[in-house]
């Protein structure tokens, strides 16, 4: 099985990167093309994979391709590659905004395609991806697809009406969190903490409440209500957030994220 990335960027190079760690393929079963040149040398000397300039090279022999440009250069991409792309290929796209009939009308309705949404937690290998396959993917090739998002995380399979609500609570939601890091730390400098270890406490701490649900698999409100000891700290803290309009911000801005995405 050879795999194939169109784009080399920080989203590729996480996934190839997670790949070769994991061994589901070899580095020389991994091909990838970008325009930038510099991208395409480094990406070939950091994980030993084949990379060209032309995006015919790859999509000529990929079995699976990952499609991983910006949205806004999708269109000169596919048509870059189109005329060489086998119809037994299945195309995986982590382009945010395109929607599987857009990529079908690009690529060609008899494709198989396979819309996928990651964050960028995929550069530490914890992404959430959700993957949504058109009719012509296959059961055992909708699973590939997704061992191979796997390969910098986890994946799962979501309707595509749910996909702008995905870049509302996963797509977006690094960003959310590390303001809420920031403002912790920023806190816990003004009673005098230094900012270094600030960021430690405050980054650990989340790390580890999102780890406890994981692996607890309890309800959030009840992990919570363990925290919160009659007329204690933690109480106190969550009384002036509920005051400041707390959850309803996150909702807010959540939808907002996802309206977003529905304009792309």
């Amino acid at each position: 099985m050879k795999i194939g990335f169109i784009g080399l960027g920080n989203m590729a190079g996480a996934m190839i990167g997670g790949l070769v760690k994991n061994g589901l393929v070899a580095p020389e079963d991994i091909l990838g093309a970008d325009v930038n040149e510099a991208l395409v040398a480094k990406r070939a000397e950091e994980f030993g994979i084949s990379t060209f300039s032309d995006n015919k090279k790859v999509v000529e022999s990929a079995d699976y391709l990952v499609l991983a440009v910006k949205p806004q250069f999708a269109p000169g991409a596919i048509d870059s590659f189109k005329e060489a792309l086998r119809k037994e290929t299945v195309v995986i796209s982590i382009m945010a905004g395109k929607t599987v009939a857009w990529l079908e009308e690009h690529l060609g309705s008899d494709r198989k395609i396979v819309r996928c949404m990651p964050n960028t937690a995929a550069l530490v290998g914890a992404a959430i991806t959700a993957a949504t396959p058109n009719a012509k993917v296959t059961e055992e090739e909708l699973k590939v697809a997704l061992q191979i998002l796997e390969s910098c995380g986890k994946a799962s399979v979501v309707s595509e009406h749910l996909m702008d609500a995905v870049v509302g609570v996963s797509g977006s939601a690094p960003a959310y969190v590390f303001m809420f890091i920031e403002a912790m730390a920023d806190a816990a400098v003004e009673e005098g903490m230094p900012r270094a270890q600030a960021y430690e406490f405050a980054a650990q701490a989340v790390y580890g409440s999102a780890k406890l649900m994981i692996d607890t698999g309890k309800h959030p409100g009840e992990l919570k209500d363990m925290v919160c000891s009659p007329a204690g700290t933690t109480i106190a803290a969550v009384r002036v957030l509920e005051e400041a309009g707390f959850r309803g911000a996150v909702i807010d801005a959540v939808e907002a994220a996802a309206e977003r995405n529905k304009e792309l």
